[in-house]
This record gives structure tokens, C-alpha cells and sequence, in this order.
């Protein structure tokens, strides 16, 4: 009533299915329609209706979403989201004193952030803009001049910056499941068999590096506590492997930015400013794409690890 807007009430538009799942597509024509005379409108967040107009609330951060549905259903130039944060933080601000802002990032970006335990955004509300190549601009109501972060699918006028990591994230409490076997490489489905005891057990394999003859399996260690000699045994059954060792206490930590593939050495000048405080790299990953590159370290050395990177390439 006072910025003159009509009031539309999220239970009539946002809609759940029999099972209390989200129903993008009913959601879609549903507001497309309700919205499609309206030039302004307020719509509350946090909450829709099931079919038979009980209410249902979206788990936290609930606004973010509906924020997002709204912009997906009108075809929205651009979802400004504003909170209490200027854009999203390169680093933890618990672990690095003041960490620089993200001017630009991909969802690419955004989501291995996020997977890394970044808390940026509810995961519900990237989807229904991301679908659309609908840009995400996060600005802060408390700082209205400040750009924020603005993220999209691709940013085609972007030129190579020195700054090549985008942003830091990391978890701790992993173990690290490393089976040996001379000639594992051409053992046809040895890979498949140990993947399937996880399944069975119900724990999720977070990353697989691998040698010619070992493989390891990084799993989180609260969900794997009371299940992983069990699965040991029953790989050991399965593959008779030459040796299974297990390693507790890892975290992992990594280093996020779309222009790492176009920088050479990216690598290796990160492991030389680890080595070079001192921090012992227990495990390395990095996908085909080059978005980021993920290492292991001691828990111990969680926090160091975050503050070198952001220190030698960052500030």
C-alpha cells in the first residue's frame, strides 16, 4: 500500500506437488498469467501453497527463490537480490580479514563455490534464472551504491585479468579411501565394483584421483564414519586389492576461476606457494574444464591453506 504496488500473495502463485516438491512449471504459468496485467507488484517470499491451498514454506533462505521464480515467470532483464552483504566475499571473512568482493562470476563459478561450503545463495534460487540466461545481480540494501556481484551464464567482453582465481572456498573433515593394485588400470569394471559398495552404503564419493595402479575416494567422514571398514571389507573381497590404506582428517580447499585454463603454470605456481608455507598437499584434483583446482590438506592446515592462496593471489 505505501509504494502504491498491487499485493499478490505468494500461497495463490507458488505451487508444491502431492510429494511438497517445489512444481516449477505449474508456478511458471500460474504467475506468467497473474503477472501479465500488473506493471508493479509486491510478492512475499518464504512460502506457496499445495494444490489444495494448504501452505507450505520453502526451507531457509526461501526469499531468494521466490525472487527468482518471479524473474523466471515475467522474463526479467535482471534479478537484483538485495541483502545485507555487498556481493559475494572471494574468501571466508572468518578466516581472511576483509576478503575482496567478486565483481563478476559465472554460475559455473558460483556452483563449485557454493558445493565448496560458500554460503552465498539458497541453491533453489540459481536454477530458474540460470535456465533463462537470466543475470543474478546480489547488491546490498544497506551500501545501495555498490555494484555487488553480478552473476551470469558467460560474460563475452571479458578480457584475461592477472587475478585468475575468482574465488576461495574449502570443508573440513574428510577421509580419504586409497586402494593399490598392481594392474588395476586394465582390470575391466574395478572402478564400477568399489563405486557400487559406496552406493550400497549410502556414502557419497566426493572426488576419485587416481594412478595407474591406485585409486583414491574422498568421502565426508561423518557420513562414512560407522560404514567404512564394512566398505573396506567389502572391496577387499570384491578386487583383492595389494593394500587399502585410510587417511582421516583432510580438508579440502578449492581455488575457483574461469580464467585458469587460459592462464599456463596456474598448477604449479599454487603448489609452490603452499610448499613454500610449509603446507603438505595430501591430495589433487582438477576437472577437464579447468574451473578450479582442489587440493587436500591436513585439517590442521585448513585455515593457512585458504589465507596463502588468498594472500599470493588475491590481495
Amino acid at each position: 500500500a505505501y509504494l502504491g504496488y498491487e499485493f499478490v500473495d505468494s500461497a495463490q502463485v507458488i505451487r508444491f506437488d502431492e510429494n511438497g516438491d517445489f512444481d516449477a512449471e505449474t508456478t511458471n504459468d500460474i504467475l506468467r498469467e497473474k503477472l501479465a496485467g500488473m506493471e508493479r507488484a509486491v510478492i512475499p517470499g518464504f512460502y506457496g501453497a499445495y494444490a489444495d491451498g494448504r501452505v507450505k514454506t520453502f526451507s531457509r533462505g526461501g526469499s531468494d527463490v521466490t525472487g527468482s521464480i518471479v524473474a523466471r515467470a515475467v522474463k526479467a532483464d535482471v534479478y537484483e537480490n538485495w541483502t545485507d552483504v555487498s556481493g559475494i566475499l572471494m574468501a571466508d571473512p572468518r578466516i581472511v580479514d576483509d576478503p575482496d568482493t567478486i565483481e563478476r562470476i559465472t554460475y559455473n563459478e558460483l556452483r563449485e563455490l557454493s558445493y565448496m561450503g560458500a554460503q552465498v545463495l539458497h541453491e533453489g534460487a540459481v536454477f530458474p534464472v540460470r535456465e533463462k540466461n537470466i543475470p543474478l545481480n546480489i547488491r546490498n540494501t544497506n551500501e545501495p551504491d555498490h555494484p555487488g556481484t553480478l552473476i551470469m551464464e558467460r560474460f563475452a567482453d571479458e578480457e584475461i585479468s592477472d587475478r585468475f582465481i575468482t574465488g576461495i572456498a574449502g570443508r573440513k573433515n574428510f577421509s580419504i579411501i586409497t586402494v593399490s593394485k598392481t594392474g588395476m588400470s586394465s582390470q575391466m569394471g574395478s572402478l564400477r565394483q568399489m563405486l557400487e559398495v559406496f552406493e550400497k552404503h549410502g556414502v557419497c564419493v566426493e572426488y576419485t584421483p587416481s594412478g595407474i595402479d591406485s585409486v583414491s575416494f574422498v568421502v565426508a567422514a561423518d557420513k562414512a564414519k560407522d560404514r567404512i571398514y564394512s566398505i573396506v571389507g567389502e572391496i577387499r573381497d570384491a578386487l583383492s586389492p595389494d593394500n587399502i590404506q585410510i587417511t582421516g582428517g583432510i580438508s579440502v580447499v578449492a581455488a575457483v576461476g574461469r580464467q585458469m585454463a587460459f592462464k599456463p603454470g596456474t598448477s604449479g605456481r599454487i603448489f609452490a606457494a603452499l610448499g613454500k608455507a610449509g603446507i603438505n598437499i595430501r591430495m589433487i584434483s582438477q576437472g577437464p574444464d579447468e574451473l578450479n583446482i582442489i587440493v587436500g590438506v591436513n585439517n590442521d592446515d585448513f585455515e593457512s591453506c585458504v589465507r596463502v592462496l588468498y594472500n599470493s593471489f588475491v590481495k
